[in-house]
């Protein structure tokens, strides 16, 4: 057995806690977080899509970024969940300096300033019609136009303190006219990470409960949203994309995605997120009311899965809850 069996027994290293830490090809952390947050007026309150996930006050968003300093999470991302009659068909309060968003933002600076935030760029929020732009008569999305919109939204959050902005929008174009306005404005040091590879997935839907545009939305997104069965596109989003300024670059979903983020890494070498959307977190929870699923390995393993794959970091709703397992 021994003259014939191979020098090499891999099970070697795996044979005790100490030396798989030793052994360990890819390392999660803390720092690897984006923790995303919902921002809404008055009082808070759960958000029944997503079991565990709140939108929260700006008293409990400040709340919730000082937690995520001292969990050592770098990056809390916002969602503001705006009230109904405040949205217009051209989702003009996206513009308002004293918006919802733009307050969360400067009270989580004013209180936290060594906490980063990511903020989204993107009407949906503030649209009746669901929409992430303007639409014409038969309702399709105009992208020219709403890409100059988008550049007055980044500008009004970059104003308040934001310290990324992120368009999610897939709007072609949109990235060199935010950070050409961006420069011009003053704003040099604000990073863009753009969506450059947004699907239009079936995993959106626990999100748009949680901002309020469930029952809003008139048709679908596959206009400007990725066909979930393209990779090359994807490639040549993150191209144009990187071509026009942007700092790093997000695919989403995640999970249903990590090749697509595997060829991205691959191709440009540069900083690649992705975001656990809201159908994957609803996914592991329901496992775990089923029954079926230890919550702790599961967040864990599919955290270490998109740091496998090549990013550089992930946006979850299990943020908090893993940052907690890291540092225990």
């Amino acid at each position: 057995m021994s003259a014939a069996y191979p020098a090499l027994r891999l099970r070697r290293t795996r044979a005790t806690a100490w030396s798989r830490r030793l052994h360990a090809e890819t390392l999660l952390t803390p720092a690897d977080l984006i923790w995303p947050l919902f921002v809404t007026e008055g009082e808070g309150e759960p958000v029944k899509a997503l079991p565990g996930v709140s939108r929260w006050n700006l008293s409990g968003i400040v709340d919730r970024a000082r937690e995520a300093r001292d969990l050592g999470i770098p990056v809390v991302a916002l969602f503001p969940n705006t009230p109904r009659e405040l949205r217009s068909d051209d989702g003009a309060e996206a513009f308002n300096p004293d918006n919802l968003m733009c307050r969360a933002i400067r009270a989580i600076k004013d209180a936290v300033p060594e906490v980063g935030v990511l903020t989204d760029v993107a009407l949906d929020p503030y649209t009746s019609h669901g929409h992430d732009g303007i639409v014409d008569a038969s309702g399709y999305v105009l992208n020219d136009v709403t890409s100059e919109a988008l550049v007055r939204q980044a500008l009004v959050q970059a104003e308040a303190g934001s310290d990324i902005v992120a368009p999610s929008d897939m709007m072609d174009g949109r990235v060199a006219a935010i950070r050409d306005a961006l420069e011009s404005g003053g704003h040099p040091n604000v990073q863009i990470m753009a969506y450059a590879a947004k699907y239009a997935s079936a995993f959106y839907g626990p999100f748009r409960d949680a901002v309020g545009t469930h029952g809003l939305l008139k048709g679908d997104k596959k206009t400007y949203q990725m066909d979930p069965a393209n990779s090359e596109e994807a490639l040549r989003e993150v191209a144009l994309d990187l071509a026009e300024g942007a700092d790093s670059v997000m695919v989403k979903p995640g999970s249903p995605y990590l090749d697509i983020i595997t060829r991205v890494k691959a191709a440009f070498e540069v900083p690649v997120f992705a975001y656990q959307v809201s159908g994957e977190y609803a996914l592991i929870e329901a496992g775990v009311a089923a029954g079926v699923a230890d919550r702790d390995a599961m967040v864990l393993e599919t955290l270490l899965a998109f740091k496998r794959a090549g990013c550089s970091g992930v946006l979850t709703y299990h943020a908090a809850h893993a940052a907690r397992l890291l540092g225990a």
